[in-house]
């Protein structure tokens, strides 16, 4: 069986599945039955028939937008008990698709999406980008582990990046064990999101997990997927860390459902996790379409190993811009090469070289989308599913132009470290910021998926 992304390229027109309703029986009449089944576009996401079972197809078609207005229609009827907490967190390559669609600046965006959502009837709405600090210190501390046991451990380097769920499905589902020993423990901003919405913030709220619905606004329909894995489910509480994924483009089908535009929207700050603190202006990590793991891991590890300060990083791009790599260099020797392989031709090309033994990297920044986070397909996309090569570039100029801060100067997540994680290598931090990957084994017919 060949995999259906084999022969693909970047411009191939997505094939694209109607997501079933959860509430396909349920015929109740309200101010949301207007809206369209989402689209699930399978282009560059590895949510097809090839990798995915049906039971799965089935419960990724149901994170929609009508499974968010089941929670508000829920939320509008008298018998209180049956309520929930709506909490909605939204990734930062999202906003400058908000931004360059409206027009707005993107600290404008992030509060008119909050403004939005909110007269939705959502009661939170949140930054991920905590999330992606505790990932990527995570990430880094992984790294110089792995560096100092190269030598005893077989699979410690190369390290895989773990945030991309596209490329951690094509990982467990068609690849080896040889390969998914090397990803990285850390979990994706994503589901370290949904500990500290599910985990601390339930917590701070005297809330039981389960009675708070958790949406995610994120570029890609791979976050869908991702949310499901039962490793990210706790079964006290019946309750996923994230029950809901909604695509940056579902977002907008809303708006456009109800007539409204951003910029029409009254502007809301953004809530913070910690007790009635407001988000200030948008930040983001160091990197040009993503959280930036490669960036603050290669400086982290130059300093930790090499006691060098790495100011700026430059990269050489090498087979075309979405495969680059960054060295590092000390008395005349190179110490650290990292690479960026963003989209499928480039993963394959990696894998080939790890398995055949002439893979020189000690870390990779994988991403299955081609230019990365920000043209996920969830939100760079034309009404005819191809890349809207326009909007991306306007969408790069405007992360870009956000202010970078360190995930190590963030004085929130120090103090959680100590006050809710027992610590920066406690059992707990294992527990809530870590997970594992291995190889999956597929159903007789998936067996002998080629690439």
């Amino acid at each position: 069986q060949e995999c259906s992304k084999k022969q693909k390229n970047d411009d191939t027109q997505s094939t694209s599945v109607d997501a079933l309703s959860s509430n396909d029986g349920f015929e109740e009449k309200n101010e949301f039955h207007t809206l369209a089944n989402a689209k699930i576009l399978l282009s560059d996401c590895l949510a097809c028939d090839n990798c995915m079972t049906s039971e799965e197809g089935a419960r990724v078609f149901q994170q929609n937008q009508k499974e968010l207005f089941r929670i508000l229609n829920l939320n509008k009827k008298c018998d209180t008990s049956k309520h929930k907490v709506l909490a909605v967190s939204i990734c930062p390559q999202s906003l400058p698709y908000f931004a360059a669609k409206f027009n707005l600046s993107v600290n404008d965006a992030a509060k008119r999406l909050c403004g939005f959502l909110k007269s939705l009837g959502v009661h939170y709405v949140f930054d991920t980008t905590i999330a992606a600090d505790f990932s990527i210190l995570e990430s880094q501390r992984e790294f110089v582990q792995r560096y100092q046991r190269r030598n005893q451990e077989e699979h410690a380097l190369p390290m895989f990046a773990s945030a991309c769920p596209g490329w951690i499905r094509y990982a467990e589902r068609v690849l080896t064990n040889l390969v998914t020993s090397h990803i990285c423990t850390a979990k994706s901003p994503q589901q370290i999101m949904g500990s500290l919405v599910k985990g601390y913030f339930a917590r701070q709220q005297n809330l039981s997990p389960d009675k708070i619905f958790h949406v995610i606004v994120a570029p890609c329909y791979d976050k869908k997927l991702e949310a499901l894995r039962e490793d990210f489910y706790t079964a006290l509480y019946n309750s996923q860390e994230v029950d809901c994924v909604l695509t940056s483009g579902e977002i907008v089908q809303i708006m456009e459902q109800k007539n409204v535009s951003m910029k029409d929207v009254t502007e809301v700050a953004v809530d913070s996790l910690f007790d009635e603190i407001k988000e200030g202006d948008v930040v983001r990590h160091d990197g040009k379409r993503s959280d930036g793991y490669l960036e603050h891991i290669f400086k982290h590890a130059a300093k930790e190993l090499f006691g060098m300060d790495v100011k700026e990083i430059t990269y050489k791009a090498l087979k075309n811009k979405d495969f680059q790599e960054v060295t590092l260099e000390k008395d005349g020797e190179t110490v650290l090469r990292f690479a960026a392989a963003y989209g499928f031709r480039n993963i394959q090309n990696m894998v080939l070289k790890l398995k055949k033994g002439k893979f020189l990297y000690h870390f990779v920044e994988v991403l299955a989308c081609p230019g990365g986070c920000l043209n996920g397909k969830g939100q760079a996309q034309t009404e005819d599913g191809k890349p809207d090569k326009a909007l991306l570039t306007q969408m790069e100029e405007m992360y870009a132009a956000i202010p970078v801060r360190l995930p190590e100067t963030n004085l929130h997540v120090q103090k959680m470290y100590q006050d809710w994680l027992e610590g920066v290598d406690s059992k707990k931090v294992q527990e809530t910021l870590h997970t594992q990957y291995s190889a999956v084994n597929q159903t007789a017919s998936n067996l002998d998926i080629k690439w």
